[in-house]
C-alpha cells in the first residue's frame, strides 16, 4: 500500500488511488450550466481512495487523501509545465489540431508564449524538488523496519502549502489566457503572501519570467530590434494597433511619409512603436515604459544611419561635461555656425561606440542576475540607459547634423529675421500681388521676385537657403491661414455688422508659404508638426509686413505727390486755392493711416522684438546648457507654443480681429491711391469706421482678465503699454463703447 501511495504522489493511480478526472470533465459541463458558470476550478483534487478499503481507520483514510491530492497537484503542474514548455508548435505555424476539437483548447493549443514557457521552467524546478523528496520519503520507508504512515505525512508536510496555490495559479493562467507582462503583473501580486515558502516560490517563477523580459530589454536597448514574435511586450509595433487609428496615420504628409519609407530608422521613430498598456506590468510605471520606448528608438536610429547622410566633424567627447563651452566651440559668436569639414558616410560605430553599449548591457545582465527585482536599482539603471542614448542622439542631431544652424535658418526665413530679403521680395512683387493669383502660374510668377531678391540680398555664404522653397497653398479659403488649424471659431465669435463675412475671405497671395528640406537625421527633431507651426508663424509675419510696407508705400507716393503740389502753389499762389483745399481735405486720411501704421509698427515691433528675439535667446540657451536629446525637443516645443500663444495666433477671436486690421488696412491704402482719379468717401468712411471698430475690439480684448491672467500677461502688457502710452486707445474705446449704449438706448426710447 505504501508503494502503491509514493506513485500516487508522482501522478499514477491505481487500484488503491482512482483518478476521478473523467467522470468530473463529464459533469462539469452539467454542473457550469446549473450554476451559470465554470465551476472546474472549485472541483479541488480528483485523486479519491478506493471506497472498498475497509481495513483503513478513518483518520487513515483522512491523512492518506490529503496527501495523495499532493499527487495530483503534481499531476496537473507537470502537465501545464510540460504543455508549456513544448516546441512542436515552433516547427510549423500550420493547425494541424482536429476540426472537431474545442474552439478555445484549439486557441491555446496554437499560441505560443515564450513567458508561459519560462514560468514552466520554474515549476519544473520546484517539480523536481518534490520528487526528490518523495524518493527520500521511499528511502527512508525502505530503511525502516517497522515502516508507517507519519514517515510519508512528515517528509512531505511542506508541500501541503506549496503545490495548491501553485495549482490555483496555473488554472488561472489557462482559463485566462494569461500571457507577457500580464502574466508577470500577475505574478508579483502573488508574491504578496504570508507563507515564506509560497512567496519563495513565486519570486523564482517571477524571477524566471523576469529573465524573458530582461532577454527583450536587452535586444531592444542594447540593439535596437524588438524581439517579440507572440506580442507579449509592453513595446510593441504600430502595425499592432487596432484599425481605429488608421485614419489618424493617413493625415501625415504625402512627402513625409515617403522619407520614411526610404528611411527605416525615422519611419521606426516616428510611427513604428508604441507603449502596450494591456502587457505594461503594474510596478514598471508608464513613465519608465516611455523611457524604454524612447532609449530603444534612439539605439535604433544610432545604429542604422542614413547611407547618404552628410554629417559634420563630431567634437571631443571629453567636453562632454561642459555644455556651454562646447556649444560654444561650435557656435560663433553670432550664432551661426562655423564651418566644418562634411563627411558623406558614416558608420553606427561612430555614432554608438562598442563600449557604450556594453556598458549597457553590463547594466542590464546585473539586474537580470540579480535574485530579485529591485524597482529603484530597475529605475535607475533605466534612467542611466536613456542618459546615455539621448546624450549621443543629441551629439548626432545638435553637433553632427547642425542642428543650431538649422534653427537659425528657420529663424530667418520663416520668422523674418532676414529682414532685408523680405522687405526686397515684397517689393519685387508687390505690383503681382496687386493683381488676383494665377491658380495654374500663382507659384512660378512668384519665384522670379523670389529669386531676385535672393541675389541681392543672400550671400553665397548661406548654405541653408536652398533648402528653403517658396509654396502657394490653397488660396481663396474663407478662413484665416495665420489661425487655421490652431484654433477653430465659434459661431459667437464671428462678426455680424456690415461686411463681416467678406472680411475673413483674405487676399488670395496671403496663403504664401515656405517649406523647408531637411534631411537625416534632423526629421527626429523637425516632424511635419514642427514645420507647420514655423508655417503658420510665416503666413501671419509676411501678411503683417506686407501690410506695414504697403501704408508706408502709399505715405511715400501721397508725400511725393503733397510736395510736388505745394511747390505748384508756391509758384502760383493766386490759382493754387484747389490744391490747398485738395490738402486741407486729405489731413482726415492721413490721420487715419498714421493710426493704421501705429498699431501695424507696434504689434510687428512687439512679435519680432518682445516674442521672438526674447524665446530665442532662451532657446538658445537651452541648446547651450542640454545633453539631452528628449530635453531638447521638450525647449523647442515650449519655444514654438511660446512664440503662437504670445503672437496670439492661438485666441480665436483676436487672431480675426487682426486679420480683418490686415485687412481694412490694404484696402484704405488701395483707396487712397485711387482717391484723385475715383474719389469714394463712402468706401473710405466705412473702412475707417471698420478699423475703430476693430482696433477698439482688439484691445478691449487685450485688456481683459481672462487674457491678464494667463502666462502671455507679461508680454501682453508691453504690448498695450506701447498701444496706449498717451491713454489714447483707452479713452477711444471708452468712447466707442458709450456711444454705442447711447444708440441702444436711443433705439429703445
Amino acid at each position: 500500500m505504501l508503494h502503491e501511495l509514493l506513485l500516487a504522489l508522482l501522478g499514477f493511480t491505481g487500484d488503491f488511488v482512482l483518478d476521478a478526472s473523467p467522470a468530473r470533465r463529464r459533469a462539469a459541463p452539467l454542473d457550469a450550466e446549473s450554476s451559470g458558470g465554470d465551476a472546474d476550478g472549485e472541483l479541488g483534487p480528483a485523486f479519491r481512495l478506493a471506497p472498498d478499503l475497509t481495513f483503513l481507520q478513518p483518520s487513515e483514510r483522512s491523512a492518506i487523501e490529503r496527501l495523495i491530492s499532493l499527487g495530483f497537484y503534481y499531476r496537473e503542474l507537470n502537465r501545464f509545465a510540460t504543455e508549456s514548455r513544448d516546441l512542436s508548435w515552433i516547427q510549423s505555424s500550420v493547425d494541424v489540431s482536429s476540426p472537431y476539437d474545442d474552439k478555445t483548447q484549439k486557441g491555446k493549443a496554437r499560441k505560443g508564449s515564450v513567458y508561459r514557457r519560462a514560468i514552466a521552467n520554474g515549476i519544473t524546478e520546484i517539480l523536481s524538488v518534490y520528487r526528490s523528496a518523495v524518493l527520500q520519503v521511499e528511502q527512508n520507508l525502505l530503511s525502516d523496519p517497522l515502516p508507517i504512515l507519519a514517515t510519508v505525512t512528515h517528509g512531505l508536510n511542506k508541500f501541503e502549502v506549496l503545490l495548491p496555490p501553485l495549482y490555483e495559479l496555473v488554472t488561472e493562467i489557462e482559463q485566462k489566457d494569461i500571457r507577457g507582462g500580464q502574466l508577470l503583473n500577475l505574478l508579483h501580486k502573488r508574491c504578496h503572501c504570508g507563507v515564506p515558502e509560497l512567496q519563495s516560490c513565486i519570486q523564482r517563477l517571477l524571477w524566471h519570467g523576469h529573465q524573458v523580459m530582461f532577454n527583450q530589454l536587452t535586444s531592444w536597448m542594447v540593439y535596437g530590434i524588438l524581439q517579440d514574435q507572440y506580442s507579449e511586450f509592453f513595446i510593441r509595433r504600430q502595425d499592432d494597433r487596432d484599425g481605429e487609428n488608421d485614419s489618424s496615420q493617413r493625415d501625415v504628409s504625402d512627402k513625409f511619409m515617403q522619407k520614411l519609407a526610404k528611411d527605416t530608422s525615422l519611419s521606426s521613430w516616428h510611427t513604428g512603436f508604441h507603449v502596450s498598456l494591456d502587457m505594461l506590468p503594474e510596478y514598471i510605471h508608464m513613465r519608465l515604459a516611455e523611457s524604454i520606448l524612447f532609449a530603444g528608438k534612439a539605439i535604433r536610429v544610432l545604429r542604422n544611419p542614413s547611407p547618404g547622410a552628410t554629417l559634420q566633424e563630431p567634437i571631443n567627447q571629453n567636453q562632454s561635461s561642459k555644455g556651454s563651452h562646447r556649444m560654444q566651440s561650435f557656435i560663433g559668436s553670432s550664432g551661426s555656425p562655423k564651418d566644418l569639414p562634411n563627411f558623406s558616410s558614416i558608420s553606427a560605430e561612430e555614432l554608438l561606440p562598442q563600449a557604450e553599449s556594453d556598458k549597457i548591457d553590463a547594466m542590464l545582465k546585473e539586474l537580470k542576475h540579480s535574485s530579485e527585482f529591485h524597482k529603484r536599482l530597475f529605475e535607475s539603471a533605466v534612467g542611466s540607459i536613456r542618459t546615455i542614448a539621448a546624450n549621443h542622439l543629441w551629439q548626432l542631431v545638435v553637433v553632427r547634423a547642425d542642428l543650431n544652424g538649422h534653427l537659425k535658418a528657420l529663424k530667418d526665413y520663416f520668422l523674418l529675421a532676414k529682414g532685408d530679403f523680405f522687405q526686397c521680395f515684397l517689393e519685387e512683387s508687390r505690383q503681382l500681388m496687386r493683381l488676383p493669383p494665377r491658380q495654374s502660374t500663382a507659384e512660378a510668377d512668384l519665384m522670379i521676385p523670389f529669386q531676385l531678391a535672393a541675389l541681392k540680398t543672400i550671400g553665397e555664404e548661406d548654405k541653408y537657403f536652398t533648402r528653403v522653397s517658396l509654396r502657394m497653398l490653397s488660396y481663396g479659403m474663407k478662413n484665416s491661414t495665420s489661425q487655421k488649424d490652431l484654433q477653430k471659431p465659434n459661431a459667437s465669435e464671428l462678426p455680424s455688422q456690415g461686411k463681416a463675412a467678406s472680411e475673413l475671405t483674405l487676399d488670395g497671395w496671403d496663403s504664401i508659404a515656405l517649406e523647408y528640406s531637411v534631411d537625416w537625421p534632423l526629421q527626429l527633431f523637425f516632424t511635419p508638426d514642427v514645420l507647420s507651426k514655423y508655417r503658420k508663424v510665416f503666413q501671419y509675419l509676411i501678411r503683417l509686413k506686407r501690410t506695414q510696407m504697403e501704408l508706408e508705400k502709399s505715405w511715400a507716393a501721397v508725400m511725393h505727390k503733397d510736395h510736388a503740389d505745394f511747390s505748384d502753389y508756391c509758384k502760383d499762389r493766386k490759382n493754387g486755392s484747389a490744391t490747398q483745399l485738395r490738402r486741407q481735405r486729405s489731413k482726415p486720411l492721413w490721420r487715419v493711416r498714421e493710426h493704421m501704421a501705429f498699431l501695424i509698427r507696434n504689434l510687428q515691433f512687439y512679435i519680432q522684438v518682445d516674442v521672438i528675439e526674447s524665446q530665442w535667446n532662451v532657446l538658445q540657451s537651452h541648446v547651450q546648457d542640454s545633453h539631452d536629446f528628449t530635453e531638447l525637443v521638450s525647449f523647442h516645443q515650449e519655444y514654438l507654443s511660446a512664440l503662437v500663444s504670445q503672437s496670439f495666433l492661438d485666441i480665436g477671436s483676436v487672431s480675426r480681429i487682426l486679420d480683418s486690421i490686415m485687412k481694412l488696412c490694404l484696402q484704405f491704402c488701395w483707396s487712397i491711391e485711387q482717391y484723385e482719379t475715383r474719389p469714394n468717401i463712402s468706401e473710405i468712411d466705412h473702412i475707417t469706421e471698420e478699423f475703430n471698430k476693430k482696433s477698439n475690439s482688439l484691445y478691449t480684448i487685450l485688456r481683459s482678465s481672462r487674457l491678464a491672467g494667463s502666462q502671455r500677461a507679461p508680454f501682453l502688457r508691453q504690448f498695450l503699454m506701447r498701444l496706449n502710452f498717451n491713454s489714447f486707445f483707452e479713452t477711444t474705446a471708452r468712447g466707442v463703447m458709450n456711444s454705442g449704449r447711447l444708440r441702444l438706448g436711443t433705439a429703445g426710447a
